[in-house]
């Protein structure tokens, strides 16, 4: 019994199929028929992750589940060491490539009104973790049934990618990255239409790093400044001239940019306060760049808070690396949705300011991550970690055709 026969609720009203293949027909003939008949199964786990979505490194259910589904498929899942996220291999062989997706959802209140919609409060997949879920799970079982295949593929479900540095470092952690040859993922993008794959040879992340500054005073009243240390001047040079030094310091091509997004001190007019926190993120789409920033910015801190006596503490956390991609792998996924999709399917794109932990991966092994269209084309772009993200659900098995095609074309 699929997942969709047990839970019919999951499946959409009126339409036994669930959602159309896109790829339909285009071949090998084995994925072809297991798409025709496990399609819909594919949009039910989707859609039952995305009702009880899960966080960083407590995805206990998501991670049951995917293995409950190998498992059936007589593959021999193996848990992480952490409990959570799991590895399993499709074939045998000596070469090896891997396809990833990550579990965990964000800290959100959902607000799309879907009938799945989230059951758990003020969590939610708003990042799309859920389809890359689903995706690699049908890429996963769809090369379980062909007649045979050229190698091993890996199959990588990770924890907690929202978490800093990314539980994409207990996979390689776990040693799973040391026999493979490649690695591939695709991430949702609401900017592309449906069955298109928006691929980039090069840096297509930045690196993120998260900085806290706590400062501290003997405080004092407004009327005598010049008896104390003023915490909240300091706070406004620290908010205003650190981005601007930042612009100094730094190559402009690296597209390194501090955003402050959390400003905190004190409660009364009249009063100087004793303790003021500032929190912000430090990207940059340049690998050499990011290796620098920690003592840039520790010196550009010191150097603005010099004279005014306040104290201070710096909370630097590295994040991950920018994803930079192998042109290589960038060209096999460029082809598989060709062959999927036709010469449309294919799409440039854009450098984002965003971190990926998919980054760890290619620091040991060559890849890519290409942007898959989820954008029905009708109506407003859901942006994704906002609570009215949502997706076409046709982009899950163009996905799982797209990841199928990119992993035999790797091997071949």
């Amino acid at each position: 019994m699929t997942l969709l026969e047990a839970h019919p609720e999951l499946a959409a009203s009126g339409d036994d199929d669930v959602v159309a293949d896109l790829g339909a027909g285009t071949g090998p003939a084995w994925l072809d028929q297991w798409l025709q008949a496990h399609r819909g199964d594919v949009v039910a786990v989707r859609r039952s992750l995305h009702s009880v979505p899960e966080l960083g490194r407590d995805e206990h259910r998501t991670t049951a589940l995917v293995a409950r589904r190998l498992m059936a498929a007589g593959l021999e899942p193996r848990t992480l060491p952490g409990g959570t996220g799991l590895v399993c291999d499709v074939g045998r062989g000596d070469r090896c490539v891997a396809l990833r997706a990550d579990l965990d959802a964000l800290p959100l209140p959902e607000e799309t009104g879907l009938p799945f919609a989230s059951t758990v409060p003020n969590v939610m997949h708003a990042c799309g973790h859920d389809a890359h879920t689903a995706m690699v799970l049908g890429a996963g079982l769809a090369l379980a049934s062909a007649p045979s295949l050229p190698g091993r593929v890996r199959l990588v479900f990770q924890p907690a990618e929202e978490v800093q540095p990314g539980g994409a470092l207990d996979v390689v952690a776990d040693g799973a990255m040391g026999d493979v040859e490649r690695i591939f993922a695709l991430h949702c993008d609401p900017r592309l239409e449906v069955g298109r794959l928006g691929t980039r040879v090069g840096p297509i992340t930045s690196a993120c790093d998260v900085v806290e500054i706590r400062l501290t005073s003997p405080g004092g009243h407004t009327a005598r400044p010049h008896l104390t240390a003023d915490l909240v001047e300091a706070l406004g040079l620290l908010i205003t001239q650190l981005p601007l030094l930042l612009t100094r310091q730094v190559d402009p091509r690296s597209g390194t940019v501090l955003v402050w997004g959390a400003v905190q001190a004190g409660e009364a007019a009249n009063a100087i306060p004793q303790n003021g926190v500032l929190r912000g993120t430090l990207r940059t789409a340049d690998h050499t760049t990011w290796t620098e920033l920690e003592d840039r910015f520790r010196a550009l801190v010191a150097a603005v808070l010099a004279p005014l006596g306040v104290g201070y503490v710096i909370d630097h956390v590295r994040g991950v690396p920018p994803v930079v991609n192998d042109a290589d792998s960038s060209g096999i996924l460029r082809d598989a949705a060709i062959l999927t999709g036709g010469l449309d399917a294919a799409a440039e794109t854009e450098q984002s300011s965003g971190g990926e932990d998919f980054a760890w991966y290619l620091e040991k092994v060559p890849g890519a991550m290409a942007r898959l269209g989820v954008w029905s084309g009708v109506g407003p772009m859901k942006d994704i970690h906002q609570p009215t993200f949502d997706l076409d659900e046709r982009a899950l098995p163009f996905g799982v055709r797209v990841l199928v095609n990119s992993a035999l074309q790797a091997l071949a």
